[in-house]
Protein backbone atom coordinates (compact mmCIF):
# COMPACT_ATOMS: atom_id res chain seq x y z
CA UNK A 1 0.00 0.00 0.00
CA UNK A 2 1.23 3.47 -0.92
CA UNK A 3 0.57 6.64 1.04
CA UNK A 4 1.37 10.30 0.51
CA UNK A 5 1.46 12.47 3.62
CA UNK A 6 1.68 16.26 3.36
CA UNK A 7 2.78 18.66 6.06
CA UNK A 8 3.74 22.30 6.46
CA UNK A 9 0.50 24.14 5.82
CA UNK A 10 -0.73 26.92 8.06
CA UNK A 11 -1.65 30.57 8.33
CA UNK A 12 0.77 33.26 7.20
CA UNK A 13 0.57 36.96 6.45
CA UNK A 14 0.86 38.25 2.91
CA UNK A 15 4.49 38.46 1.90
CA UNK A 16 5.45 35.58 4.15
CA UNK A 17 6.75 32.11 3.39
CA UNK A 18 5.78 28.51 3.98
CA UNK A 19 7.39 25.21 3.06
CA UNK A 20 5.25 22.20 2.26
CA UNK A 21 6.53 18.63 2.36
CA UNK A 22 5.06 15.45 0.93
CA UNK A 23 6.51 12.05 1.77
CA UNK A 24 5.59 8.91 -0.13
CA UNK A 25 5.76 5.65 1.80
CA UNK A 26 4.88 2.00 1.34
CA UNK A 27 5.87 -0.68 -1.11
CA UNK A 28 7.24 1.63 -3.81
CA UNK A 29 9.27 0.42 -6.76
CA UNK A 30 9.56 3.64 -8.76
CA UNK A 31 8.35 7.22 -8.60
CA UNK A 32 8.16 9.31 -11.72
CA UNK A 33 6.66 12.80 -11.58
CA UNK A 34 5.75 14.36 -8.24
CA UNK A 35 3.80 17.56 -8.03
CA UNK A 36 1.66 20.00 -6.13
CA UNK A 37 -1.89 21.07 -6.90
CA UNK A 38 -4.27 23.39 -5.11
CA UNK A 39 -8.00 23.84 -4.84
CA UNK A 40 -10.33 26.49 -3.48
CA UNK A 41 -14.06 25.99 -2.81
CA UNK A 42 -16.12 25.93 -5.98
CA UNK A 43 -13.11 25.75 -8.28
CA UNK A 44 -11.31 22.96 -10.05
CA UNK A 45 -8.05 21.65 -8.70
CA UNK A 46 -5.19 23.39 -10.48
CA UNK A 47 -1.59 22.49 -11.10
CA UNK A 48 0.97 24.47 -9.12
CA UNK A 49 4.30 22.78 -9.87
CA UNK A 50 5.78 19.46 -10.98
CA UNK A 51 9.15 17.75 -10.66
CA UNK A 52 10.08 14.79 -12.85
CA UNK A 53 12.37 11.99 -11.77
CA UNK A 54 14.91 13.38 -14.22
CA UNK A 55 14.97 16.75 -12.51
CA UNK A 56 12.81 18.86 -14.81
CA UNK A 57 10.45 21.29 -13.16
CA UNK A 58 7.44 23.28 -14.32
CA UNK A 59 5.29 25.94 -12.69
CA UNK A 60 1.95 27.62 -13.09
CA UNK A 61 2.38 31.17 -14.36
CA UNK A 62 0.76 32.50 -11.19
CA UNK A 63 3.56 31.14 -8.97
CA UNK A 64 6.64 31.49 -11.18
CA UNK A 65 9.40 33.35 -9.42
CA UNK A 66 7.77 32.88 -6.00
CA UNK A 67 7.47 29.11 -5.52
CA UNK A 68 10.20 26.50 -5.84
CA UNK A 69 9.64 22.76 -6.07
CA UNK A 70 12.39 20.38 -5.04
CA UNK A 71 12.75 16.69 -4.43
CA UNK A 72 14.76 14.25 -2.34
CA UNK A 73 14.63 10.94 -4.18
CA UNK A 74 16.34 9.08 -1.35
CA UNK A 75 13.50 10.07 0.96
CA UNK A 76 10.70 9.85 -1.66
CA UNK A 77 9.82 13.40 -0.66
CA UNK A 78 8.86 16.48 -2.62
CA UNK A 79 8.89 20.01 -1.24
CA UNK A 80 7.26 23.28 -2.18
CA UNK A 81 8.93 26.44 -0.94
CA UNK A 82 6.42 29.27 -1.17
CA UNK A 83 7.71 32.83 -0.86
CA UNK A 84 6.04 36.22 -1.27
CA UNK A 85 2.70 34.63 -0.54
CA UNK A 86 -0.47 36.42 -1.61
CA UNK A 87 -4.04 36.09 -0.34
CA UNK A 88 -4.95 34.47 -3.65
CA UNK A 89 -2.58 31.61 -2.82
CA UNK A 90 -5.02 30.55 -0.10
CA UNK A 91 -6.15 27.00 -0.91
CA UNK A 92 -5.91 23.37 0.07
CA UNK A 93 -2.64 22.10 -1.39
CA UNK A 94 -2.45 18.49 -2.56
CA UNK A 95 0.55 16.38 -3.43
CA UNK A 96 0.37 13.93 -6.33
CA UNK A 97 2.89 11.29 -7.35
CA UNK A 98 3.04 8.89 -10.29
CA UNK A 99 4.14 5.68 -8.64
CA UNK A 100 4.75 2.08 -9.56
CA UNK A 101 4.25 -0.08 -6.47
CA UNK A 102 5.78 -3.53 -6.21
CA UNK A 103 2.28 -5.03 -6.15
CA UNK A 104 1.33 -4.06 -9.73
CA UNK A 105 3.14 -3.82 -13.06
CA UNK A 106 2.10 -0.30 -14.01
CA UNK A 107 2.28 3.24 -12.72
CA UNK A 108 -0.70 5.08 -11.29
CA UNK A 109 -1.42 8.43 -9.62
CA UNK A 110 -1.57 8.70 -5.85
CA UNK A 111 -2.84 11.75 -3.96
CA UNK A 112 -2.20 13.07 -0.50
CA UNK A 113 -4.95 14.18 1.86
CA UNK A 114 -4.27 17.89 1.41
CA UNK A 115 -2.96 20.63 3.65
CA UNK A 116 -4.58 24.04 4.16
CA UNK A 117 -2.62 27.18 3.34
CA UNK A 118 -4.20 30.47 4.39
CA UNK A 119 -2.63 33.82 3.51
CA UNK A 120 -4.06 36.80 5.34
CA UNK A 121 -3.94 40.32 3.92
Amino acid sequence: QVQLVESGGGVVQAGGSLRLSCAASGSIRNIETMGWYRQTPGKQRELVATHTSGGSTSYADSVKGRFTISRDNAKNTVYLQMNSLKPEDTAVYYCKAYIRPYSITSFRDYWGQGTQVTVSS
